[in-house]
């Protein structure tokens, strides 16, 4: 059950006030972590894409100017504050209110799991957090070494299906170009960035900026990562 609201009235007031501007009136999204669904040994190698998965979306999403984005640090304060599971395992009902909180018109879960081929399967919903219901739902797969580019395709498919304002012609294609840099970044960078994310959240700035620093060794041009190690090396 949730805390009384009273004991999140400051928190919200630093987590959810930039989106709840009122003078932007475009739709908000936050992303909750996703599930880790790997059976065997592979569910403890894969678990830091739960958060690294959801930061990657999120990245995806924000090249859309049209929407605005929740970001992960704030959706962890809320999931730590009301003692709730901080890898994305919450019901609808909660998802919703979640999302009531950061200010979100749409909160997205998904899961993820691997089968011995090398194959990854996504499964990602959004809920409206004014109705509580489902309002979308997408299935995506692909290889673990072309990760990025299914990570993409699920973002493409979010802006559809969601319905969220087009992306302008100039902005679209910087997305293109980045998209077919990601697309070549190989899954070790991917599982030490997600580390990273890991690392960062746990209070271990050193080791995050270690980990971002051997993601951008395994793949020169990983944009994320890079930008996540600068974003880290330049706060106190």
């Amino acid at each position: 059950m949730f805390k009384p609201i009273a004991r999140v009235t400051a928190l919200l007031a630093l987590a959810a006030a930039p989106a709840l501007a009122q003078d932007d009136m475009r739709p908000t999204l936050a992303v909750l972590p996703f599930v880790n669904s790997a059976i065997g040994a592979a569910n403890a190698e894969l678990q830091p894409l739960s958060k690294g998965i959801a930061e990657l979306l999120l990245t995806e999403l924000a090249q859309n100017p049209g929407i605005r984005l929740v970001e992960r640090e704030n959706i962890l304060k809320i999931l730590e504050e009301q003692n709730l599971g901080r890898d994305g395992r919450v019901d609808d009902a909660t998802a919703a209110r979640i999302g009531k909180l950061l200010g979100a018109k749409h909160m997205m879960t998904g899961s993820f799991i691997t089968d011995r081929s090398g194959k990854m399967v996504v499964t990602v919903k959004s809920i409206d957090t004014e109705t509580g219901r489902i309002e979308w739902t997408h299935r995506g797969d692909g290889k673990t070494e072309e990760f990025l580019d299914l990570v993409s395709r699920v973002g493409a498919a979010a802006n559809a299906g969601l319905k969220l304002p087009a992306i302008p012609a100039a902005a679209r294609q910087t997305g293109e170009v980045r998209t077919e840099q990601q697309r070549r970044v190989p899954f070790q960078a991917v599982m030490l960035y997600s580390r990273a994310i890991s690392a960062q959240d746990a209070g271990n700035r050193a080791q995050a900026i270690d980990l971002f620093s051997q993601a951008i060794t395994a793949f020169p041009n990983f944009a994320d990562a890079k930008a996540a190690k600068a974003k880290l090396e330049g706060g106190q």
